[in-house]
């Protein structure tokens, strides 16, 4: 995980793991829709993932 992976997961979560797969972008997409907390969390454990 890379600082700009996780200063652009802060800033707008659903960018942040655009590579992730489309499955990882709406799930943050509607984490992030309920809420900008809910969203950057998502976001963060999303790519901590190792894969």
């Amino acid at each position: 995980m890379s600082f700009l992976r996780v200063v652009l997961a802060i800033l707008f979560p659903p960018l942040s793991v655009i590579d992730r797969g489309c499955g990882s972008v709406l799930i943050v997409l509607l984490l992030t829709l309920c809420g900008w907390v809910p969203g950057v969390i998502g976001a963060l454990v999303i790519l901590n993932k190792n894969s």
